[in-house]
């Protein structure tokens, strides 16, 4: 574990502030498409596996206590155990993966890429699980129906935007 620098608490804060500013912009569905995939992707992207990690950790923290930074401008436990609850602890184990190849495989640019495929992969199976948990009695395929495959092209597209956003503004910091 290292230890963390005040400007690093400070990152953490403010991609923790930009996952909730993230989950906000949300389209209505079963589960919401929001934007949190992307606030996900780029804190592991712009702050590196650990503090990355940390980010997403701090961001379910503060929605567990109570404040409203889930989709929806939800909070609570309630979020956490509802449907989508899966999805947003599936975003913790993402930026656990990533990091873990991260720090497997360095930092070229496929290896980002392929961890944001895993990412992504690892949040699905996490957020699949728990909500068949939820509803009990729904097909693996109908679940896959309403909260993974009409997510797959806008993830893909969200973690590109954070691909090309992260090495851009990594060349201007």
């Amino acid at each position: 574990m290292c230890q963390l620098k005040t400007i690093d608490m400070v990152h953490i804060a403010l991609f923790a502030a930009l996952m909730a500013i993230c989950s906000w912009i949300s389209i209505p569905a079963t589960i919401p498409f929001t934007m949190q995939t992307f606030g996900v992707f780029m804190a592991v992207l712009m702050l590196g596996g650990y503090k990355g990690t940390l980010a997403i950790l701090v961001y379910i923290i503060l929605g567990a206590i109570g404040l409203p930074v889930f989709a929806g401008f939800t909070g609570g436990l309630s979020s956490l155990f509802g449907s989508a609850g899966g999805y947003i602890i599936g975003f913790l184990f993402s930026g656990l993966s990533m990091w873990m190849i991260e720090e497997c495989f360095g930092h070229s640019s496929i290896v980002q890429i392929i961890s944001m495929l895993v990412g992504l992969i690892v949040c699905y199976v996490f957020g699949t699980v728990w909500f068949m948990f939820v509803y009990g009695d729904v097909s693996l395929w109908i679940v896959l129906g309403w909260c993974v495959f009409p997510f797959i092209i806008p993830d893909l597209l969200k973690m590109a935007l954070a691909f090309v956003m992260s090495n851009r503004l990594k060349r201007v910091i």
